[in-house]
């Protein structure tokens, strides 16, 4: 949400070739990074939230990872557990593990994305500036809602590209259990 956060401009390669402020880097569509984490609970249910609408890049849509940018100089690694703590409102969360990485690239948005894993077993307690709503889903009723929701694209791929490197499988993670109501991130 600062625009004049410094963020690594990178080449190609993902190589670093600059810094500039996150505005203008958003603006320009400069090739920069983040880090996106698929956050599962010890039920093996997917953490889903509703962005909110004061946020600079695709406000008031549905994310199925938390993340964001990685600052100018910070890693992949550092800046993933950063935006899971802070996202999710936790202490002690252990480190994301790494799953892949691909380059986003839309008309208006250019972007390294390193995808993370991590099971949170502790309370959500999502920092109401990032996060308007939030839930818990079981795989199943994520992909019955998917088409509903209007999606971040960016975070819809991860999950795309996590679902295609380890299936579902039956009795597992991902089993049909409750589905809570949605709740507000002050919740």
């Amino acid at each position: 949400m600062d625009e004049d956060e410094l963020l690594d401009i990178v080449d190609a390669d993902d190589r670093v070739v600059g810094r500039g402020r996150r505005g203008e880097v958003t603006a320009r569509r400069l090739a920069h990074r983040t880090a996106a984490v698929r956050v599962r609970d010890r039920h093996g249910r997917i953490f889903v939230h509703r962005r909110t609408a004061g946020k600079l890049v695709f406000p008031a849509r549905y994310d199925v990872v938390v993340g964001g940018v990685v600052g100018a100089g910070e890693s992949y690694d550092a800046a993933a557990l950063r935006e899971a703590r802070e996202e999710l409102g936790v202490s002690g969360l252990p480190r994301p593990e790494r799953r892949l990485k691909f380059l986003y690239s839309s008309p208006e948005h250019l972007w390294f994305v390193q995808v993370y894993e991590v099971v949170c077993g502790s309370p959500v307690n999502p920092q109401a500036s990032e996060v308007g709503w939030w839930d818990f889903l079981p795989e199943e009723e994520l992909e019955r809602r998917l088409p509903e929701w209007d999606v971040v694209p960016d975070g819809l791929e991860c999950h795309r590209r996590l679902r295609e490197l380890r299936p579902t499988r039956p009795g597992g993670r991902g089993a049909p259990g409750p589905c809570r109501e949605g709740r507000p991130a002050s919740a």
